[in-house]
């Protein structure tokens, strides 16, 4: 398999979300290439009622069926954030690496899969293997995993390595979230005769300062988990962020309503209800504001992944790559909560993103050597001995 060529193909697809659209063009793109390497294959097309009514969510599941064995399944999602400033969706090769939104994050890893399948094709494997291949990671597939779940059967106890993680070392636990959205209304008039109007936007502003103010607590708190030495910090941290501020018309009318947009990050030994109840409360002790909460998105946290086969895999990274170890990720997503909490599973992870490849930004990329060392880590991995 010409890997390269591969990743170079679905990285052209642009899959941002939003709007998530050209899904099912990589869906039929990979579909056949997973069928070559001996799984049967299912395009599953997710209904409305579990995707928030957006349209033309197609999925693929794989299945290499090895019963009485493990079960393992190897998750990955082909959306992408979107791209502004940069040929994102045209992409290059420049000194062993792989420009383009979604190389490292995370299209690359399902290359690596393919590539790792490939070099066990017609070979027994040591798990009852199946893959899904997902979409709407970036703005959360909560039910729509719930949905696929019914497709995977057996579930109970299942492993689950989530390609959509770091590289050089396993992944064994993720930060919870709450993102939300924060309408702050006012009344408009013009802006000489502001006396008569109220600015949401300076209203918002005290809403701010309040959130600024427990951030400055909030990021004090630190898990037991290690996090891997690239990224800046021993370990696990919490964070409190604004991240989007949306308010205001033109600049001589006073604006009748602002909405702030934070995400808040909890790192394993938070409990999600209380820290949704400290927002709240946080909220609630500024007087004179009229808001509310318009949207509000969770993700709970779980304890981090201790299994024997954990310490498997990272013995297979070091005797690939030379290095290795167990560490948290600073990213949160849907599915660890789904496998630990409602499957009773195991999750875990190994992609090929480091620091360096600037995901979710400009010029992002991946090197073609993680590529093929993941290839290298998923055969040796699924080999039976």
């Amino acid at each position: 398999m010409n890997y390269i060529k591969v990743l170079e193909d679905i990285i052209s697809i642009d899959t941002s979300v939003p709007p998530g659209l050209n899904y099912g063009e990589v869906i039929d793109y990979l579909q056949p290439m997973f069928a070559d390497v001996g799984f049967a294959t299912r395009k599953i097309y997710i209904p409305e009622e579990y995707t928030e009514e957006r349209e033309g969510r197609v999925n693929l599941i794989c299945h290499r069926r090895e019963q009485g064995k493990p079960r393992l399944i190897f998750y990955a999602h082909i959306d992408v954030v979107p791209a502004e400033g940069w040929n994102a969706f045209h992409p290059r090769v420049e000194n062993g690496k792989i420009y383009g939104r979604g190389a490292a994050d995370m299209k690359g890893a399902i290359v690596a899969l393919l590539l790792g399948l490939e070099h066990l094709k017609g070979k027994a494997l040591k798990y009852d293997t199946s893959a899904i291949i997902t979409t709407d990671e970036e703005s959360g597939q909560a039910s729509q995993i719930r949905y696929l779940t019914q497709f995977l059967q057996p579930v109970t106890g299942a492993y689950v390595f989530s390609l959509d993680s770091s590289f050089g070392y396993v992944g064994i636990a993720n930060l919870g979230a709450i993102h939300m959205d924060i309408k702050v209304k006012g009344k408009s008039v013009h802006s000489g005769l502001s006396h008569l109007g109220e600015n949401a936007v300076e209203k918002a502003n005290l809403l701010m300062s309040a959130l600024l103010e427990l951030k400055s607590k909030v990021v004090q708190r630190k898990s037991a988990v290690a996090v891997h030495p690239d990224k800046g910090i021993s370990r696990m941290e919490s964070r409190l962020n604004i991240n989007k501020i949306v308010g205001g018309l033109k600049v001589n009318i006073v604006p009748d309503q602002c909405l702030i947009s934070l995400d808040r990050r909890l790192i394993p030994e938070e409990n999600l209800p209380e820290a949704e109840k400290e927002l709240m409360d946080t909220l609630a002790s500024v007087k004179g504001v009229n808001w509310k909460v318009e949207r509000i998105y969770r993700i709970p946290t779980v304890p981090p992944c201790q299994d024997p086969i954990v310490d498997e895999l990272d013995r297979i990274i070091e005797g690939v790559t030379g290095q290795g170890g167990k560490f948290g990720e600073m990213g949160s997503g849907d599915l660890p909560y789904i496998v630990t909490s409602e499957w009773g599973g195991k999750e875990f992870g190994l992609g090929v993103i480091r620091r360096e490849c600037n995901i979710h930004g400009k010029d992002e990329f991946v090197y073609q050597k993680d590529i093929e060392d993941l290839a290298e880590i998923i055969s040796r991995f699924l080999e039976r001995c």
